[in-house]
């Protein structure tokens, strides 16, 4: 997998800065008047069939728009064409990464046959090629079109690297209702709108406050606690140094406070099963209140995750197994 930077390639396992000069200047992409003949806005020819819920076709029209809007979460860029079926895979594999990791990225995608205007502006060398906008600048992070793998992995390094730099927000689902297989609209509830824009303006702990509330109103809104948790998680991990967390938990195996925000950050980065784990061999290896709160942390994440998903049934498991 090719990692660049502006002045070459990085290793594969180094973390990109974003701040580093030779970043292109969003600021500087002025939108033209008119779109290029022959294109469509919002609905490039040839594109990745269907759409997740955190990404967006971009064009000469909205590109401005979308990426001055994306304030508390980064926006990953990935620049495709109809002429590239590779291209076309990664896009729709970036499509599947930015709905599993539920709005912590807004995905970007462009045609550049259909906008090359965008591609012009920003030099686009060549695609397949993914690069990452966070705070006004765009850096590329790689050229070629890896396996599904590959990208979870690059994207949780990303995106703790976002953390660390405040960057904690989560934007909304496009669209302002769901379609349902007989084409009936499901209008989002409005009960989980105020925690929701909470999160989108990178305001935790009232997110926090807010699930928290709808938790208290009615305990058995599952998809309240699941927000809870997940806020919660956000919350404990504001400001935490990913290295220095990780070395800690190194040091201290049975330190259930070293090991529970190391978990934190693992399902951050979308290593699910890592962060599950860590705590069921951390519940196997203590016992009384520690054991407790190795266990209740753990139950945390479920929740955040959630009950339905296959790894939280497979954690369930292997918790009974430890505890038993």
């Amino acid at each position: 997998m090719s990692r660049l930077g502006p002045f070459g390639k990085i290793g594969p396992m180094s973390t990109p800065s974003f701040s580093r000069p030779g970043a292109v200047d969003l600021s500087a992409l002025k939108r033209p008047a008119t779109p290029p003949p022959g294109s469509a806005p919002g609905a490039p020819t040839g594109g990745p069939a269907g759409a997740g819920s955190y990404s967006v076709e971009l064009n000469e029209q909205n590109f401005q728009a979308e990426m001055q809007g994306a304030t508390n979460a980064p926006v990953v860029l990935v620049f495709y064409s109809a002429q590239m079926p590779a291209s076309v895979t990664l896009a729709q594999d970036l499509d599947t990464l930015a709905d599993e990791f539920e709005g912590r990225f807004l995905l970007g995608k462009v045609d550049v046959d259909a906008a090359p205007g965008i591609a012009q502006a920003l030099q686009i060398p060549s695609v397949p090629l993914v690069a990452l906008a966070m705070g006004g600048q765009l850096a590329p992070l790689l050229q070629d079109a890896p396996p599904l793998e590959e990208l979870r992995a690059l994207l949780g390094q990303v995106l703790q690297a976002a953390a660390a730099q405040g960057m904690t927000g989560r934007v909304q689902p496009r669209g302002a209702a769901l379609v349902e297989e007989d084409g009936a609209e499901e209008q989002v509830d409005p009960r989980y709108a105020p925690a929701q824009d909470a999160l989108a303006e990178g305001d935790i702990d009232r997110a926090v406050a807010e699930y928290q509330k709808l938790v208290d109103a009615n305990p058995a809104d599952v998809e309240a606690a699941g927000g809870l948790a997940m806020a919660q998680v956000l919350q404990r991990t504001v400001g935490a140094d990913p290295q220095a967390v990780r070395s800690a938990a190194a040091e201290n195996p049975d330190d259930v406070a070293s090991q529970t925000l190391a978990a934190d950050l693992d399902l951050l980065g979308g290593h699910v099963d890592d962060a599950f784990g860590r705590l069921i061999e951390l519940v196997r290896r203590t016992s009384g209140d520690e054991r407790d709160q190795a266990r209740t942390h753990l139950l945390g994440l479920f929740a955040a995750v959630g009950n339905d998903d296959p790894r939280v049934l497979k954690g369930r498991q292997n918790l009974a197994n430890a505890l038993f």
